[in-house]
C-alpha cells in the first residue's frame, strides 16, 4: 500500500473515503424514510439493511481511523490546517464511530437483539435495559449532527474546487 503525500491521497485513502461515502448515503436514506413515517420505498429496500450497513461502516471507520493516523506524517502538517478543519474532521470521525455504537445500544437496550448480515449476534430478549436504551436515544441526535457535518464537508470541498480553485477535491478524486 502506498502512503499519502502532501499532494496526493493514496488509493487506500480514496477507497476508504468513497466506499464509506456511498454507505453513508444509504444510511441517510433511512432518515428520509423516518421523515415519511416509513411510507416510502426506502422502508422496504434499505431499512432492513440499516444495521448491517452501520456495522460495516463501523469496521471501515476503525480501519480508516487507523489508516489516517498512520498517514499523518505523510499528509500536510496539522499546523497548516485551520482549527475549524481539524474540528470538522474529528467530529466526522466521532460520528462515524458513535452512530454504530449508539445504534447497538438502541437494539440491545430495547431488547431487540442484534443481527448483522443475517448472523444473529445477540438474541432478542424483549427485556429493556434502561441505561443502554438511554444511550441509544442519542442515535438520532448524532445522526442529524452527522448530516450537518457531511453537508458542511461537501460544501467545503466544493468551495475549495470552485472558489479557491485548489487541488483539495482533485486529490480525493485521484486526478
Amino acid at each position: 500500500m502506498r502512503n499519502d503525500t502532501p499532494s496526493h491521497y493514496s488509493g487506500t485513502t480514496r477507497f476508504l473515503h468513497w466506499a464509506m461515502s456511498l454507505l453513508i448515503i444509504l444510511q441517510f436514506m433511512k432518515l428520509g424514510d423516518r421523515i415519511n413515517d416509513g411510507e416510502h420505498w426506502v422502508g422496504q429496500t434499505i431499512v432492513p439493511w440499516h444495521i448491517s450497513v452501520g456495522a460495516l461502516i463501523f469496521v471501515l471507520a476503525l480501519l480508516r481511523l487507523w489508516w489516517a493516523l498512520r498517514q499523518r506524517p505523510h499528509r500536510p502538517q496539522p499546523e497548516a490546517m485551520p482549527a475549524l478543519v481539524r474540528l470538522g474532521h474529528n467530529l466526522l470521525y466521532a460520528c462515524m464511530l458513535l452512530l454504530p455504537i449508539t445504534g447497538i445500544c438502541t437494539m440491545l437496550g430495547g431488547g431487540y437483539g442484534l443481527t448483522v448480515f443475517g448472523i444473529n449476534l445477540v438474541a432478542e430478549t424483549e427485556v429493556e435495559i434502561p441505561w443502554l436504551a438511554a444511550i441509544g436515544n442519542l442515535h438520532s441526535y448524532i445522526a442529524w449532527t452527522f448530516v450537518a457535518l457531511v453537508i458542511g464537508h461537501i460544501a467545503a470541498a466544493l468551495f475549495h474546487h470552485f472558489v479557491r480553485r485548489d487541488r483539495t477535491l482533485r486529490r480525493m478524486l485521484g486526478s
